[in-house]
């Protein structure tokens, strides 16, 4: 979609140079030169001064930013690009921090910004995993040992509840995509429905021993990898490769975010899954990819609520 190849962030910029042109991109990826009203898709458009247009059946006037992740927000778009390209080919993300430093804005501008891309990451998958399927738990948070003194010594039932790791569980199919979502827990009554839900019947599915995962052998060809007993492969055999997303996304969450809410949590679980899952595209594929799906909009009041 690029009129010329884009490796780098200069490529970038040369590619984008003005607010048009990052306008009349967006129109081509959304509309391709056949505009559809945000307000009524059946509806006639006429097209007006200033990049606008018009919707014919509800007499509201629209643009290509219209609810999107860029709708009424001041910051220009040649910015938004640049922190959708840095964070969709960062294979770690970006902390605000570092973000707001790169292109010139504040923390929480550049927070804001980052929570709205991230809300554009989870892309709807109705396909089954399918052929050899790993799954396995794991816990996102920090130790108690490191916690403040008044937090270790609180030990009502709402603090323990607030400040107990988060649970997350994830599926990967060998040679193909994750999936990875935020759970209440990791009992059967939790987990099993994901599973029967993304996993196709005729998949040969490989966990560890944890007893959610004790009735899969009803439904699939299950096989256990016994970590108890100091085994990690045996055959074809394993969890290795669900087990090498936690370590990306925990080197990613710890050491880029340091923290993350369990309200948000799940928006950077969808962040880390999207580069893994289009890890076999280039930088401009991933880009444009995302802004194909920037309807996701997400205001700062919801963000903070």
């Amino acid at each position: 979609m690029f009129n010329k190849e884009v490796k780098s962030v200069l490529d970038l910029i040369k590619a984008f140079p003005t607010e048009q042109d990052c306008i009349d991109h967006l129109e081509i990826l959304r509309w391709n030169e056949n505009v559809v009203s945000p307000f009524d898709s059946t509806s006639k458009v006429y097209k007006c001064k200033n990049n606008r247009y018009k919707c014919k059946n509800t007499g509201k006037y629209f643009n290509v930013k219209t609810n999107t992740i860029f709708d009424n927000t001041k910051m220009e778009l040649q910015k938004w690009f640049l922190a959708i390209w840095i964070v969709t080919s960062h294979k770690k993300g970006i902390s605000s921090l570092q973000l707001g430093r790169d292109l010139g804005i504040t923390q929480k501008s550049a927070w804001f910004m980052l929570q709205r891309i991230r809300n554009c990451f989870g892309l709807d998958n109705n396909d089954q995993l399918e052929d050899e399927v790993e799954m396995d738990e794991t816990y996102v948070g920090g130790k108690n040992e490191n916690r403040s003194i008044s937090i270790r010594r609180d030990k009502s039932e709402e603090a323990l509840e607030h400040y107990k790791k988060s649970t997350v569980f994830g599926m990967v199919q060998r040679n193909g995509e994750v999936r990875a979502m935020h759970v209440e827990n990791a009992s059967e009554i939790a987990l099993l429905p994901i599973i029967y839900e993304n996993v196709s019947k005729e998949s040969k599915v490989y966990t560890d021993q944890h007893k959610s995962y004790s009735k899969l052998e009803r439904v699939y060809d299950h096989k256990v990898i016994k970590h108890s007993r100091g085994e990690y492969v045996r055959g074809r055999i394993s969890t290795n490769t669900i087990e090498s997303f936690w370590a990306i996304l925990k080197r990613g969450i710890y050491g880029i975010y340091h923290f993350t809410s369990k309200k948000h949590l799940q928006l950077y679980i969808d962040e880390f899954v999207f580069r893994y899952n289009t890890r076999n595209g280039n930088e401009s594929d991933r880009f444009n990819l995302l802004l194909c799906n920037i309807e996701n909009k997400i205001t700062y009041k919801e963000l903070i609520a």
